[in-house]
C-alpha cells in the first residue's frame, strides 16, 4: 500500500539523484572543492529530508494505526526502537 507522502519523497530523492550526478560531472571537470563541498552538502540535505519524511509519516500513520487497531504494544514500541536508529 502506497503512503500518500511517497511522491514527495520520490521528488526528494530525484532532486538528490541529480544533485549527486552533479557532483560527479564536477569532480570530472576538475571544479573548485568549495562548489562541490556545496553541491554535496544538497545531496546530504535532500536524503536526510526524504528519510525524516518517510519516517515521520511511517509513526504516523502505520504505527498509530496499529496502535489504533489494537495491535500489540510490544510490536509496535519494537518497530519504533528500530526506527529510531535511523533519525
Amino acid at each position: 500500500m502506497g503512503h500518500s507522502s511517497h511522491p514527495d519523497i520520490i521528488k526528494r530523492l530525484k532532486r538528490a539523484h541529480g544533485h549527486l550526478a552533479s557532483v560527479i560531472s564536477m569532480i570530472e571537470a576538475e571544479r573548485p572543492c568549495v562548489d562541490l563541498a556545496q553541491q554535496l552538502f544538497a545531496v546530504e540535505s535532500a536524503i536526510t529530508n526524504a528519510k525524516r519524511e518517510l519516517i515521520q509519516d511511517h509513526i504516523e500513520h502505520c504505527l498509530m494505526d496499529e496502535v489504533g487497531h489494537g495491535h500489540s504494544a510490544g510490536s509496535t514500541v519494537s518497530e519504533f526502537k528500530q526506527l529510531a536508529k535511523y533519525l
